[in-house]
């Protein structure tokens, strides 16, 4: 007997229907799940953010305690400390506001912003020069040297720090202002400490590499903060007089060009040294290792990155690996064989054997 229903093409009809009904539902979840402007408190932000901007009284003496034990953190290469004083330094006021008012043209704001930020940095670097004077490094540690210049990783750091900390500030009911302060204090706090290390021990290398993390960490948690506000689309400060609206929409946008010119510069040196970082240690993986005792060369080469952009691979094992001229010869070749490692230079240090 035929059957009177055949169920077979409409099932093939209807699988297409299902699948973007599916995929649909995915995307409409995802969009709930990352979806931030309906938390937002546009007014109790604004208002937030005003009153984290000054630095005087029970703030200021706060951020002379949190930088006093900062520096001990850094004198004792102790994180566990150095965290401690980020979990109390009052940092994140000024460089927010000077995001959050370049977004949205506020003028007053970030005049406001940028004096209390340099009264938080001079307040800060006082203090780390003076702890710093008066009891000095026995030796340099790695707390300390790690921030004397920047790379990748604190780029992303200070930009993500921004961004976490600007969205938590925006959100409706948020929880206690100094949690947030972590992020840029992470950012923030040891390279204000190393500036200080590095007056007090009169070396310009210390203080102007610590300087340039500094500033740089700040550009990019001001940046973010900038961008979550325009994605959140908070509103814009208008001003009646015509002259004055134009002036400061002039004076905002050089501002903000300010900020984000050095950040992608920053960013793309950033970049550069950590691509020429990567493919050393696979320059030294693949034709160093090999070499009669290579383990012993490539666990004790140096990969240098300046700066001024200078690119260096240094093998120094002390003398205590004989290698002749043809072998150098021959892996001076090999670096040239690495696109990114073409401007290297290729340095050997220990005595050469005929």
């Amino acid at each position: 007997m035929e059957s009177k229903f055949d169920f077979s093409e409409s099932n093939e009809q209807h699988k297409p229907s299902a699948k973007k009904s599916g995929l649909a539902t995915q995307l409409k979840f995802l969009i709930q799940l990352l979806h931030i402007a309906r938390d937002t408190d546009y007014a109790a932000t604004l208002e937030a953010v005003r009153a984290d901007i000054p630095f005087r009284g029970a703030t200021a003496w706060v951020l002379i305690c949190s930088i006093f034990i900062a520096s001990i953190g850094l004198n004792t290469n102790s994180t566990a400390v150095v965290i401690g004083a980020m979990l109390i330094a009052p940092l994140m006021g000024p460089v927010l506001a000077t995001g959050v008012s370049l977004a949205i043209n506020d003028l007053n704001m970030l005049r406001q912003a940028t004096l209390n930020f340099i009264v938080m940095v001079a307040l800060s670097v006082a203090t780390a020069t003076l702890y710093f004077f008066f009891f000095p490094l026995q030796q340099e540690s790695s707390e300390l040297l790690a921030r004397t210049q920047p790379d990748i990783r604190d780029v992303f750091i200070a930009f993500f720090g921004g961004a976490a900390l600007a969205i938590a500030r925006t959100k409706k009911g948020t929880i206690a202002s100094v949690i947030f302060g972590v992020a840029i204090a992470t950012a923030l706090m040891p390279p204000l400490c190393t500036i200080g290390y590095g007056i007090a021990v009169a070396n310009p290398s210390y203080t102007l590499g610590a300087l340039y993390l500094f500033f740089i960490n700040a550009t990019f948690i001001a940046f973010a903060s900038f961008l979550v506000i325009k994605v959140l689309r908070f509103p814009m400060i208008h001003y009646a007089d015509s002259k004055q609206r134009r002036f400061v929409a002039r004076l905002v946008s050089f501002a903000a060009l300010l900020v984000m010119i050095p950040a992608g510069v920053t960013f793309t040196r950033a970049l550069d040294e950590n691509r020429f970082r990567k493919e050393a240690n696979v320059y030294l993986e693949t034709h160093i290792t090999p070499l009669k005792f290579g383990n012993y060369l490539k666990e004790s080469a140096e990969i240098r990155y300046t700066s001024d952009g200078t690119e260096q691979i240094v093998l120094n094992p002390l003398g205590l690996v004989p290698i002749d001229t043809l072998t150098i010869k021959n892996i001076k070749k090999e670096l040239l064989s690495f696109k990114t490692l073409e401007d290297a230079t290729l340095i050997v240090i220990p005595s050469i054997r005929e």
